[in-house]
């Protein structure tokens, strides 16, 4: 019987996993995790990330076991490890999911050189990055043109867990790795597939329906999906979440804004460090105002009511991540890379495409046809925060103010002495 090695990256599921099912469909299978210390050390090895992973390889490892199977862990480089599991069970052949980053790119390069018959498969994204082309260029760089290709894509079919996952026998399964480390946020949403696909499920059978209407509300905690850091760590499949959505455009639309991201990121692996448009823009160096913006003490309630919801679930609602992005660059005019790199370290859902694509859009750097918008906080709590619920909520010492008021408290009779007086702008705002 043919023996073949499934190595797990970002699509740590059974359900919809495009390698797994022609892994299993061509005999044995090896279903292999590699703890990788370039990756697991390294700058996108958040404390918060590490724990969700955790949970993510501690489920599947269940899941693969009442299958029949269990996950192979190792710790090493992926390519010296699959090696030797190739020669220890004899495998042929090895299939992985298609990941375009850069480190991705040179890990693939490295597991082509062993002489196993590798293969890529879909499953990280909706339609594979590459696909969608506009005519004389490599990528899209402009969203709305790439929507349009991208809703008219036929979708592949939906895969099934695979009935049967046949390990070899005699092989020992090793140890999950440790990746608890000091300063997980204490409210961090919990990883792996199981949990993925409860949210899923609650998703689409309820609250699918009224996302255009409540998405940018943040007192409305069922507003969005929470799905970000799962999709993120593959415990989702985004192609089955767009068939199960489909009659939700809204939706999908910000299915298709994370390609979009993809696909940037494929042509720019320098997305998280230069500017994709370079605008001239003279960044500030303003320590003060740095901090207090990381910790939520800028004196701009829904700013920091986004910060602290940040640094408490690692998890930022993505009105909020707008507004906060758009005062750190444009109101105090510090450069996107620094906030970039805060998110970096907070985000569950934290990635080389969508954050650093976020960030460049909102500072005029990126994809944004419109580089001079700024959102005005006042304004935007205002209209998304009506009755202060938010503001109240993350930053409990505006609790007793009513309503709008929380998000002026300057103007309150009794203004609270523990909260600070809104930062100095630059251009005296």
């Amino acid at each position: 019987m043919n023996t073949s090695i499934m190595l797990f990256t970002r699509d740590l599921r059974l359900h919809d996993n495009p390698a797994l099912t022609a892994a299993c469909a061509a005999g044995d299978v090896v279903p292999l995790f590699v703890a990788d210390a370039r990756i697991l050390s390294g700058p996108m090895a958040a404390p918060n990330r590490l724990r969700f992973l955790a949970d993510a390889l501690a489920d599947l490892r269940e899941a693969l076991r009442a299958k029949g199977a269990d996950l192979i862990v190792r710790e090493g480089d992926p390519a010296q490890e699959v090696a030797r599991l190739a020669h220890e069970t004899g495998a042929t052949s090895l299939h992985l999911a298609d990941d375009r980053s850069r480190y991705a790119l040179s890990r693939l390069a490295a597991l082509r050189d062993l002489g196993l018959d590798v293969t890529t498969h879909p499953g990280t994204t909706v339609v594979p990055t590459g696909d969608l082309r506009p005519t004389g260029g490599d990528h899209y760089k402009v969203f709305t043109p790439y929507w349009r290709a991208w809703a008219a894509t036929p979708r592949r079919d939906v895969l099934r867990v695979p009935r049967k996952i046949s390990l070899p026998d005699g092989l020992y399964p090793g140890e999950l790795p440790d990746l608890d480390r000091p300063g997980v946020s204490p409210a961090l949403a919990k990883g792996g597939e199981s949990e993925a696909r409860r949210i899923m499920k609650s998703w689409l059978t309820g609250r699918v329906a009224a996302y255009d209407d409540s998405r940018d509300l943040l007192s409305d905690d069922k507003g969005t999906s929470h799905l970000s850091a799962h999709l993120r760590f593959g415990c989702a499949s985004p192609l089955e979440l767009a068939v199960a959505a489909a009659d939700h455009p809204a939706f999908t639309r910000q299915l298709a804004w994370r390609d979009f991201h993809h696909q940037v990121a494929a042509a720019f692996p320098d997305l998280s460090r230069r500017d994709y448009r370079p605008r001239g823009t003279r960044w500030r160096s303003d320590d003060h105002a740095l901090k207090a913006w990381e910790e939520g003490r800028t004196g701009v309630p829904i700013v920091d009511a986004g910060m602290r919801q940040l640094r408490h679930e690692g998890y930022m609602h993505n009105r909020a991540r707008l507004i906060t992005a758009s005062y750190l660059t444009r109101d105090l005019g510090l450069d996107w890379r620094l906030g970039y790199r805060c998110f970096r370290h907070w985000l569950a859902d934290g990635d080389l495409a969508n954050n650093p694509g976020n960030w460049q859009w909102v500072a005029g750097t990126g994809n944004d046809t419109r580089p001079n918008r700024t959102m005005n906080p006042l304004r935007q709590a205002d209209r998304y925060d009506p009755d202060g619920v938010y503001v109240r909520r993350w930053v409990p010492e505006l609790a007793d103010l009513p309503g709008r008021t929380a998000h002026r408290p300057w103007d309150a009779l009794d203004t609270p002495d523990d909260y600070p007086p809104p930062l100095t702008l630059p251009n005296g705002g």
